[in-house]
C-alpha cells in the first residue's frame, strides 16, 4: 500500500519555510513510494479538523514558487494543543494513511513533535522534525533554516541606514531586531561592517543586562566623535534584575505584548542627552523578505526537508534534522546533517555564547562573524561615499 505524508507548519514563519515544503515534496517524488504530500493547511489546528491538502497533485513548475514564497504557503498556528489532542491526532493519521508525520518549526513546534511522536510510536507511525526559525534559538544545531535569511536582512538594513546617517550626521538611530530572548538576529548586524567605522556602532543583546548609564555615555561619546550614529538593540533587552527594560502594555493568558524597545531608547537619548534620535523597526519584514533572503539558507531549508523525510522512511522517529558545521583545511564553509533526538531540543532555547560578545556588552566578536558571514550568501551591497574620498585627499595633501 502507498504511504502518505503529511507537513504541519509551527508557529511564525520565515524567508525559507516553504522551501523546506519544497524539498519535502521533492523527496517524496524521488522516492517513488510515497502516493499523497499533505498540507495542514493553518498549523496543528488543521490536524484536529482534517483540513489536508494534497501538494503532489500541483505541476513541478508551480511548485518551485515555493523556494520564493514569503510566510507558509500552508498556513501556521500558535495553537494551544491539550493532552487529549494528541490521542485524536493519532486516530486521524491512522485514518488518512498518513505513514509519516513532518513538524516544521521552532522550540515550540519541536516541543509539539516530541508529544505528536510519543502518541504515535507504537502505531506505526513515524514522526520528525524541521528546524525553522529566524531567532537560530533551538538547541544543538548548529543552524536553523530562517535565520541566515533574517540575518542577511537586518545587516543589508543596517548598513543602508548606516549610509543615511553618515550623509546627515544630525542624529541617533535605534534599530530594533526580532529575537524576544536571543540576540542572533541583532548580532548579525555586525556583518553591516565593511571598514572599520561603519554602522552599527553599538549592538546590545538579550544575552548581557542592558545598563543605561553605559549605553548613554556610548552614545554621547560616539555622537561627539561621529554627528551620527546607530544602534541596533534587540526587542528583549532587560535590566540587571533579569526585567524587560519596556513594561509590558497588554497581557493575555498566553501571550505578553511589550512596548517598542528602540522608542524607549530613542526618547531616551533625547530626553537625557539633548540629541535628536528616532527609531526603526523592520518586525516582519524582515522575516518576510524574498528580495534579500539568503541562498544558502534557502539550501539548507531544502535539504531539512529532504533529510527529514528521509528519517522518517528510514523508520527513525523522535528525531529532528540538524546541521552540523565541518572543519575544512581552507576555512571554506561546509555543513552535514544528523538526526538529533527530539527530546534534547523540546523548548530549549539556544543564547549566543559568552565569547560572541565584546566585554562591555555592546557590539560582537570577530568570533561571531566568522560563524555568520557564511550564512547569508555573498557580501551584502558596497558603496561609494565620496566624503570619505574627499577627506583621504586631504590627508594625502596634507
Amino acid at each position: 500500500m502507498a504511504e502518505n505524508v503529511l507537513v504541519i507548519h509551527g508557529g511564525g514563519p520565515t524567508a525559507v519555510i516553504n522551501a523546506s515544503l519544497y524539498g519535502v515534496i521533492e523527496e517524496a517524488r524521488a522516492s517513488g513510494a510515497i502516493e499523497h504530500v499533505y498540507g495542514a493547511i493553518g498549523g496543528s489546528e488543521a490536524v484536529l479538523k482534517e483540513r489536508f491538502l494534497d501538494l503532489m497533485k500541483y505541476p513541478h513548475e508551480r511548485l518551485k514558487l515555493l523556494l520564493r514564497t514569503p510566510a507558509t504557503a500552508i498556513g501556521s498556528s500558535r495553537y494551544a494543543l491539550r493532552e487529549e489532542d494528541y490521542e485524536a491526532m493519532a486516530g486521524i493519521f491512522l485514518k488518512h494513511n498518513i505513514k509519516y508525520v513532518l513538524l516544521n518549526g521552532g522550540n515550540g513546534t519541536m516541543d509539539t513533535c516530541g508529544k505528536i511522536y510519543e502518541a504515535c510510536r507504537t502505531r506505526g507511525i513515524c514522526v520528525v522534525g524541521i528546524p525553522k526559525t529566524i531567532d537560530n534559538d533551538i538547541a544543538i544545531t548548529d543552524l536553523t533554516p530562517g535565520y541566515g535569511s533574517a540575518a542577511r536582512y537586518i545587516a543589508q538594513t543596517t548598513a543602508e541606514v548606516g549610509v543615511d546617517v553618515k550623509a546627515m550626521p544630525i542624529h541617533v538611530c535605534i534599530i530594533e531586531a526580532m529575537g524576544r530572548n536571543a540576540g542572533w538576529i541583532t548580532a548579525a548586524s555586525a556583518l553591516a561592517r565593511r571598514k572599520p567605522g561603519d554602522a552599527p556602532h553599538l549592538i546590545y543583546l538579550p544575552e548581557r543586562p542592558f545598563n543605561e548609564e553605559e549605553f548613554l555615555e556610548d552614545v554621547k561619546r560616539l555622537h561627539q566623535e561621529k554627528g551620527g550614529v546607530v544602534v541596533v538593540a534587540s526587542e528583549g533587552l532587560k535590566n540587571a534584575a533579569g526585567e524587560p527594560i519596556v513594561p509590558p502594555i497588554f497581557k493575555t493568558d498566553r501571550a505578553v505584548y511589550y512596548g517598542d524597545v528602540g522608542a524607549y531608547l530613542a526618547e531616551l537619548v533625547i530626553r537625557r542627552l539633548g540629541i535628536k534620535a528616532r527609531s526603526e523597526k523592520p518586525g516582519i519584514c524582515g522575516r518576510a523578505s524574498i528580495a534579500l533572503q539568503s541562498p544558502v539558507d534557502r539550501d539548507e531549508a531544502v535539504l531539512a526537508g529532504r533529510e527529514a523525510l528521509r528519517a522518517a522512511m528510514r523508520g527513525e522517529g523522535g528525531v529532528m534534522t540538524g546541521f552540523v558545521r565541518d572543519e575544512t583545511e581552507d576555512g571554506s564553509y561546509r555543513i552535514h546533517t544528523c538526526m538529533i533526538p527530539i527530546r534534547e531540543v523540546m523548548l530549549c532555547e539556544r543564547s549566543i555564547p559568552e565569547d560572541y560578545i565584546n566585554e562591555r556588552g555592546n557590539d560582537v566578536t570577530e568570533k561571531f562573524t566568522d560563524w555568520c558571514r557564511p550564512l547569508i550568501g555573498a557580501e551584502i551591497s558596497e558603496y561609494i561615499d565620496f566624503q570619505d574620498l574627499y577627506r583621504e585627499e586631504g590627508e594625502r595633501k596634507a
